[in-house]
């Protein structure tokens, strides 16, 4: 199994309190890796960095064994290959279905393609049957499902979620887990920040523990909960 990042004393500074710190960490593709820590510690900003929306002030990133670097060009075509979905996901105006078609259409993907990709994602988060739902008529929970549909459809290498179940019903959230660790079955790599001390076992992560903007240690692998 390769590397899908390598972070090398990477360092990013926001603001005049706080610093991201990440001597070397390496994510294997197609695992699943939970970032732990309390608010603050610098989850969203490590996500944002691997998203590739914001570049380090010093040190090396490798995405899929290339470097990382501040030509845009040249992110951009690596950030085709990543999808990140945050806490408190923006939605376009109109309905599920014109949602999830927005991003097929950069691409290039029209027509009974386009349909049949939209209606398997929607399934996929359980909300077969909404793709003609009015984005403003959704729940929160609803909206975050929309949202990973939304990043299901465009078949990335790397899901990255930012607290991916802090709005979603309790009943709903097993067959979320079961949905990631489905993707990661079939190659895909799941970065998710939480605060559920529990999740990672259950998904069977390997937990990076950030504190006040450093990364702790090395990945360790989550343990089920007895």
């Amino acid at each position: 199994m390769k590397a899908i990042y390598t972070l090398q004393n990477i360092q990013l500074s926001r603001g005049t309190t706080f610093t991201l710190q990440v001597e070397r960490l390496e994510l294997m593709g197609g695992g699943i890796y939970a970032l732990s820590g309390p608010n603050g510690a610098g989850k969203s900003t490590l996500l944002g960095v691997m998203a590739m929306l914001m570049l380090p002030d010093s040190g090396a990133l490798h995405f899929a064994g290339k470097m990382v670097c501040g030509k845009i060009s040249e992110r951009k075509k690596l950030r085709r290959q990543i999808t990140l979905v945050e806490q408190t996901p923006y939605m376009f105006e109109g309905n599920v279905f014109q949602n999830l078609a927005f991003g097929l259409r950069l691409r290039g993907t029209r027509g009974n393609q386009q349909r049949r990709l939209i209606v398997q994602a929607l399934e996929d988060v359980g909300l077969g049957g909404f793709d003609g739902r009015n984005v403003r008529e959704l729940s929160r929970g609803e909206t975050q499902r929309v949202a990973l549909a939304r990043a299901l459809v465009l078949r990335p290498k790397v899901l990255l979620l930012d607290e991916p179940t802090v709005n979603i019903d309790d009943k709903r959230v097993s067959a979320f887990e079961e949905l990631l660790i489905k993707l990661s079955q079939q190659g895909m790599t799941i970065v998710f920040s939480t605060h559920d001390p529990d999740q990672p076992g259950r998904l069977g992560a390997e937990v990076i523990r950030l504190r006040e903007g450093w990364v702790e240690d090395a990945p360790e692998r989550g343990l089920s909960p007895a």
